[in-house]
């Protein structure tokens, strides 16, 4: 049974932290936060044990009192899932290594700071007795989660994808939305190359606009492959996969809307869709195929915290056996 332990309780800590509670070869440690909020006390109230991350005094002046610090929690852990603001996690490093646990972070730090960019469907086999470990982003992950299937199956030649983005998530009230589509100014975007730090291999080129809703993102995908295919291949092909979920404009499924409606109406946790949605109307010509597909940004990258997690223990040896505990027990699969 492994000790996890989680420092940061915002869009993705609290989900990892329901996510590990779930699991049978895993306990959760607690969760540490800076303050005690709201937040906080809705941990509290699920049963879940909380650490101070900053000023222990401080946080026990809220309405909820700790039951120690980040320190006590991480020497109670066999691994930290650094669920921290981007940008933290490099200090937290020092903290881990003094400590001699393994840890995971998010896709908001950079590829450099782990030296392993995870993905348990493309290369699970990566991150097996790893110390530290990255789940790339919630974009990146949409991303290889329906180009994996296709690379292996038809090979690709070449990717174009342009992601229309969240402008910020439910709760941040901070961020906006903008009354505008604002465009990335870099060009190409930097998810493509992101995508490369889990498939080296693979030509992508990617561009970004930041658009005025919080419910997911939205992305376009323009493919080349290596060998002709037809529409039932195509739809065969990621219909292995439980993690991507097929959906039909001819079903009501017009917009992202009617995708995360369809979530909550299903009774998951927080009415999380951690699959990856796809429109059935895409179009394949040959060795063409554009598609699009929608990624909902506070929950895709939580199964793949799990199954990192599986490797970086060897768990399980292969990302199969790991990613059908982990569908399993997260109800994954529409």
């Amino acid at each position: 049974m492994i000790s996890v332990g989680v420092n940061g309780y915002g869009v993705i800590g609290k989900r990892v932290a329901y996510a590990v509670s779930m699991q049978n070869d895993m306990k959760l440690v607690g969760i540490a936060k800076l303050e005690s909020d709201y937040k906080a006390r809705a941990a509290a109230r699920g049963g879940i044990s909380l650490y101070a991350s900053g000023d222990r005094k401080r946080f026990d002046s809220g309405p909820v009192k700790s039951k120690g610090t980040l320190e006590d929690m991480i020497s109670q852990s066999d691994v930290i899932v650094d669920c921290t603001p981007e940008g933290v996690g490099e200090e937290n490093m020092k903290l881990y290594k003094k400590a001699g646990v393994k840890a995971v972070w998010q896709g908001g730090e950079e590829h450099g700071l782990t030296g392993i960019s995870f993905n348990a469907y493309a290369n699970y086999g990566k991150a097996l007795g790893a110390q530290f470990v990255r789940v790339v982003s919630c974009n990146t992950t949409g991303l290889i989660r329906t180009l994996y299937p296709l690379q292996k199956a038809f090979g690709i030649d070449e990717v174009s994808a342009v992601l229309v983005r969240r402008a910020a998530d439910p709760s941040e009230t901070k961020k906006g939305p903008i009354n505008a589509l604002e465009l990335d100014s870099s060009m190409p975007s930097h998810h493509g190359h992101d995508v490369q730090t889990v498939m080296p291999d693979l030509k992508i080129e990617t561009a970004a606009i930041k658009a005025p809703t919080t419910l997911m993102h939205l992305h376009t995908v323009d493919v080349k492959l290596n060998k002709a295919a037809t529409r039932s291949e195509i739809m065969s092909t990621w219909k292995k996969y439980r993690r991507i979920a097929m959906f039909s404009v001819k079903d009501g499924v017009k917009s992202t809307a009617q995708v995360m409606d369809f979530a909550r109406e299903m009774g998951r946790n927080r009415g999380d869709l951690y699959e990856i949605a796809v429109w059935e109307e895409f179009m394949v010509d040959g060795k063409h195929l554009r598609y699009f597909q929608a990624v909902h940004q506070e929950s895709d990258v939580v199964p793949e915290n799990v199954d990192a997690i599986r490797a970086m223990f060897n768990l399980e040896k292969d990302g199969e056996g790991s990613v059908a505990k982990t569908d399993t027990s997260l109800n994954i699969g529409i």
